[in-house]
């Protein structure tokens, strides 16, 4: 078929989807953390770009974030584990699974340095990822635990879904496929509704990858797949979402509809002594309120992110999921162009390079699948040839 302005090709969702992750995770990390009222009082008005530190110069010292320089268009840890999983690909070349988080990823974490926006520095991504991502070096590497169990006992929370974007896009248009792959990969990092939301997110990436496909169409998908408290909180918040196409009045009415499956609770730099634990009742806040703005934004990229940072909360997660899905929707003309040449140069990235890798990752992983399905049609065929 002969790629049309309205049907994007493979390479161009799968640039859309990370550049939009990147931008919607920049766009996010400077207000992280912090409520909708906060954020309103403190630049005046809604985020509407790419804004300065939340302590302006004062960053270096300030609490509780510091000395991370989130802000003016630096991306977060969200980023640096997605483009560490793609480098992951690009080694393995093959769909991953928990040993590939423990043969490859982990030394991608230990041994290579980059250059760490919110640093200002080069240096192993190591020093920079949250405890719940040090855990897989801590079990793995030093624990010596089975990759695929080693996500047991680890805190339940985004730290899996938030990079699973590059799974839902190597298995473009099969999202049973990507949700398979990111549950097996995950194993090594997180349990439960964690580990749920990362195979669910995976999932909804791929969906976008479809001819045709629209954020409800998206949004069926999760839900196919969802289990336990996922689905529920995500359909909660569906039902919710539909009665609103301006972020704006959907802000309190979202985060009620999540509030009863997230574990965090109120205040979100005080979680309650529930919070990051194991059950099948609860869900991540990130992912449904990700797909929630999805849509609200009706798949336009500015509507959509913006209502995800804006949420607060661990909104950078939430922007940074919202915009890999947008981005896949609709390829890279999707993600205004003066944000993302703003982040790539502000994070010193070059935010092509990890598209074209992982594109031809893809397409070699899909010629493999091939060959494998017609053989197995083949055997299969031969195994039932006395049925006929």
């Amino acid at each position: 078929m002969t790629p049309t302005p309205d049907v994007p090709t493979l390479d161009d969702r799968i640039t859309g989807s990370l550049l939009g992750a990147a931008v919607g995770d920049a766009l996010g990390g400077p207000v992280e953390g912090y409520t909708p009222e906060q954020i309103l009082e403190r630049h005046g008005g809604r985020v509407t770009g790419i804004v300065g530190p939340w302590n302006g110069g004062e960053w270096r010292t300030a609490r509780p974030i510091a000395p991370y320089h989130k802000g003016d268009g630096h991306v977060t840890d969200d980023t640096l584990m997605t483009h560490a999983l793609i480098r992951v690909y690009e080694k393995v070349r093959g769909h991953l699974d928990a040993y590939a988080v423990a043969d490859h990823l982990v030394p991608e974490l230990m041994g290579s340095p980059v250059w760490i926006p919110e640093l200002e520095a080069e240096a192993l991504p190591l020093q920079r990822i949250f405890l719940a991502e040090k855990w897989i070096v801590t079990r793995l590497h030093y624990g010596h635990a089975d990759p695929r169990e080693a996500g047991h006992g680890n805190v339940v929370n985004c730290g899996a879904a938030m990079y699973m974007a590059p799974v839902g896009l190597v298995n473009a248009a099969h999202p049973a496929a990507a949700y398979a792959e990111a549950i097996d990969l995950t194993g090594a990092h997180q349990s439960s509704y964690g580990r749920e939301a990362a195979g669910v997110f995976a999932a909804a990436v791929a969906a976008a990858c479809a001819p045709g496909a629209t954020p409800a169409s998206v949004v069926a998908a999760a839900l196919s797949l969802a289990k336990d408290g996922t689905r529920e909180a995500i359909g909660a918040v569906v039902e919710v979402a539909a009665d609103h196409t301006d972020f704006e009045t959907a802000l309190i009415p979202l985060r009620r509809a999540v509030a009863p499956f997230d574990t965090v609770g109120p205040d979100y730099r005080a979680p309650s002594l529930g919070a990051r634990r194991p059950s099948r009742l609860h869900a991540i806040e990130e992912l449904p309120i990700a797909l929630g703005m999805l849509l609200v934004g009706g798949g336009d990229f500015r509507r959509t992110v913006l209502g995800a940072v804006n949420y607060g909360r661990d909104c950078d997660s939430i922007a940074t999921m919202a915009g890999a899905i947008v981005g896949a929707l609709h390829g890279e003309s999707a993600v205004p162009a003066a944000w993302a040449k703003q982040v790539a140069e502000a994070s010193r990235l070059d935010l092509h390079a990890p598209a074209r890798a992982l594109a031809a990752v893809a397409r070699e992983v899909f010629a493999r699948d091939a060959d494998d399905r017609r053989a197995h049609e083949s055997a299969f065929a031969t195994l039932t040839s006395a049925d006929r």
